[in-house]
């Protein structure tokens, strides 16, 4: 009788924990909820969208994994333990080639299958259709700031190509850092691969751009449906560029040359207009916290109106500000993502939030 009774709530307790695992699973009409992000945010690309399915199905399938190895290991203590009125030990099943067998394969199948879909989305993430973005920013990180202008621009729909690349710019370079000499081969060498310490050359100007300053967050503007790509440099030391509903960062290194570092990355689209906030994500010095800067997505109509505005007047355009341009297309002119903090760098602690700040 005590033994029924011991498999009766054997087979109640795993259709509770079946049925409860059901539940997360069927919490949503999408599998992209709350629940099943597991902590993500929601992703706002393709390639954002890619990984979070990786996370959530990595995880589901580790906690399926989890139920059933705890579910033998409770089946194991309750029905496989010497009983007190016997001094028989129960069945073993040491030696038990077949069972063996799969205890080794099994895990190399579940390794092999989440090792197929990881380079499947990691190749899907890097990958980059040259010379076919319809926007490109250059990106660059400072301490403790950030710049963006525009490369490139041809929006695929009637807007005309615009060429943001400013050669004309002065490169900077730190005075009296000579190379040190030639080596064997007869190149000239120094502290950095022949160049001067602070040689800047490697750094992008453009037209049009906007730069943070202590007083203000810098506003990167992008359109929507449209095939982005980002060149990422920094001018001091390493920073990182994180834009959380993007779902990844990339490291923002100097020199990315001679760093053997490749500094450029895709997304195929933004899917939805909004503010997104960024931040630096590698600990760069004293005011690293504050290196914060925004991703405005809006429409392709807006962006083409707002890159009109922003153009040079010598280009056709009116020249107006980050912040007058935004306003002229109906935008919030200043950062809406970033809770308003003492941005003064010889003040460190933040202000309280007021609505009316």
């Amino acid at each position: 009788m005590a033994h029924g009774s011991q498999r009766r709530i054997a087979r109640r307790t795993g259709l509770a924990a079946t049925l409860g695992f059901a539940a997360v699973l069927l919490s949503g009409c999408s599998i992209d909820n709350a629940v099943l992000r597991f902590g993500w945010p929601s992703g706002v690309t393709p390639q954002a969208e890619s990984m979070r399915v990786l996370w959530t199905w990595s995880v589901v399938a580790a906690l399926a994994m989890g139920v059933l190895v705890w579910g033998l290991t409770f089946w194991t203590v309750t029905f496989h333990r010497k009983k007190k009125d016997s001094p028989d030990f129960p069945r073993q099943t040491a030696y038990n080639v077949p069972l063996e067998l799969m205890y080794t394969a099994v895990p190399f199948v579940i390794i092999a299958v989440l090792f197929y879909f990881t380079v499947v989305v990691q190749n899907f993430v890097n990958d980059k259709e040259h010379g076919q973005a319809d926007v490109v920013v250059d990106v660059t990180a400072y301490q403790w700031n950030w710049k963006f202008g525009y490369r490139t621009i041809d929006m695929q729909d009637g807007t005309p190509f615009y060429d943001g690349a400013d050669p004309d710019t002065p490169q900077v370079t730190a005075a009296g850092q000579e190379a040190e000499g030639d080596d064997e081969h007869g190149e000239a060498y120094g502290p950095i691969h022949g160049k001067e310490r602070g040689d800047l050359s490697y750094l992008q100007y453009n037209k049009i751009e906007t730069v943070g300053t202590s007083e203000e967050i810098p506003v990167l503007v992008l359109p929507t449906n449209r095939r982005i790509e980002f060149v990422l440099a920094s001018s001091d030391v390493v920073h990182s560029f994180w834009v959380p509903e993007f779902l990844f960062k990339r490291d923002v290194l100097p020199n990315p040359e001679e760093n053997h570092s490749d500094n450029s990355f895709q997304i195929s689209e933004i899917e939805r207009e909004g503010a997104f906030v960024g931040r630096c994500a590698e600990m760069c010095g004293t005011y690293h916290a504050m290196m914060n800067f925004e991703v405005r997505a809006v429409s392709p109509e807006a962006f083409a109106e707002y890159i009109d505005l922003r153009k040079p007047v010598e280009d056709g355009g009116q020249g107006l500000s980050n912040a007058e341009a935004l306003a002229a297309i109906g935008e919030e002119p200043l950062s809406v993502t970033t809770v308003p903090f003492e941005t003064r760098r010889d003040v460190q602690t933040a202000i309280p939030f007021r609505a009316d700040n």
